[in-house]
């Protein structure tokens, strides 16, 4: 009985052993662990974004301070270069935006000041005529008084708008734009490429300034004279003269070793296609361009001269009927004016005429200060600058070595070439 007892009682103390027998639970402690003290490198990480860029390790403090001021790593001007042409490439960036915003704000002056000034001459212009339809006394005093003003103020505005040519103004921040674009995908280029010299730091800043010279933001003090004594091409590149005095005093007897691209064929090509760039395009457009000063010149004296003779007339209206006449007449034919030089932007075709004459002319520039490199390696490579004048002149390869050709025999059988070097422009 006791036995029995004894057996019972161990198989219910197993039975209370196996009920309450739970599983280990898993360890939750790594997942609400407290977190660690920041390390050096978090906290100048921390410090880094809040400005402090400029910050050096402590145990690097002893090395700097010990290492000489001459002892420079081979990458310093190269690491010296990069960071200078990130910095001019802020301020292109920076112009870009300039130039963008004002040539809006230009052209937006275009379109208020004509529209000001054709409602004020056609107003005028009305009053003139209902003072000489009929009207006597106070009433007559009224309207001549009112339509001479109105033409006085069209008068002057005519003036200051003729003066700054608005039109002309936005063409020039429109290739400003343009230009500084360039400028910058050429700095972009130069900085993937990798390892830039003090050298092209210095061609870039020239490149910045004289871009800034040929377009410039202000008005008053640096706006480019709108009506020159002859026309002149734009000129946004700086001068090659340094250029071609270096490359004059290169050896010549090293053409013949080294070729990287060129040959005789190929010089001789290229220089047949300055003449045709020199005898058609160049001059075309200068003779355009001097049509085009002309005819500005006529139309922004001949629109004040016509409102100022409206005012005068408009005056006398009343005592007369030929003052009538001239006054609504020279007040009509004034707007008239007005309307087709800026509403038609004379202005911005004599800009825009300017542009591509430069263009032509730095097409010129650089092709003969690529010939007066003597030394063919530190020449661009043949084929490569081929291409980029076949581009620059809307032309395929075949076509341009054709255009040669005809330029060739043309000058043997001393005729003129009936065709232009562009087909873009």
């Amino acid at each position: 009985m006791a036995s029995t007892l004894r057996l019972s009682s161990s198989s219910c103390s197993r039975q209370i052993n196996a009920v309450i027998n739970v599983p280990k639970l898993p360890q939750v402690i790594p997942y609400f662990s407290v977190p660690k003290i920041p390390t050096r490198k978090l906290v100048e990480e921390l410090k880094i974004r809040d400005g402090f860029t400029g910050i050096v390790p402590v145990e690097k403090i002893n090395v700097i301070s010990t290492t000489p001021i001459h002892d420079k790593s081979p990458n310093s001007d190269v690491v010296a270069a990069t960071t200078k042409l990130y910095a001019i490439l802020e301020a292109v960036a920076d112009r870009v935006e300039m130039h963008a915003n004002i040539g809006k704000q230009r052209e937006n002056w275009n379109t208020l000041l004509l529209n000001s000034i054709n409602m004020i001459t056609l107003t005028a212009a009305t009053m003139a005529g209902a003072a000489a339809i009929g009207g006597a006394g106070m009433p007559l005093l009224a309207l001549k008084l009112s339509s001479s003003l109105l033409y006085s103020a069209a008068t002057g505005m005519l003036l200051v708008m003729n003066k700054i040519q608005p039109s002309q103004l936005a063409e020039e921040q429109r290739n400003g734009t343009r230009l500084f674009k360039q400028l910058q995908t050429q700095i972009q280029t130069m900085l993937a490429l990798g390892n830039p010299t003090e050298e092209d730091v210095k061609e870039v800043m020239k490149k910045v300034l004289a871009v800034d010279k040929a377009y410039p933001l202000p008005l008053l003090g640096a706006m480019l004279d709108k009506f020159p004594a002859k026309f002149e091409p734009s000129v946004w590149w700086p001068s090659n003269q340094q250029l071609q005095k270096k490359n004059n005093s290169s050896e010549g007897k090293q053409r013949a070793e080294k070729k990287n691209g060129w040959n005789e064929e190929m010089e001789v090509e290229m220089r047949e296609i300055i003449e045709v760039v020199k005898t058609k395009d160049i001059e075309d457009y200068e003779r355009l361009g001097n049509l085009v000063l002309k005819i500005n010149k006529i139309l922004a004296i001949a629109g004040p001269l016509l409102t100022g003779i409206a005012a005068v007339g408009s005056a006398f209206v009343g005592n007369g009927s030929w003052a009538a006449v001239v006054a609504v007449a020279a007040g009509a034919l004034g707007s008239a004016v007005s309307a087709f030089e800026h509403g038609s932007q004379v202005g911005m075709v004599f800009e825009m005429y300017r542009n591509c004459a430069g263009f032509f002319r730095l097409l010129q520039e650089s092709i003969e200060a690529t010939f007066e490199e003597r030394d063919l390696e530190k020449r661009e490579n043949g084929e490569l600058f081929e291409m980029n004048v076949a581009l620059k002149l809307g032309r395929s390869l075949s076509q341009l070595r054709e255009l040669a050709r005809k330029s060739a025999s043309s000058r043997m059988d001393g005729t003129a070439i009936d065709e232009f070097a562009s087909k873009l422009f």
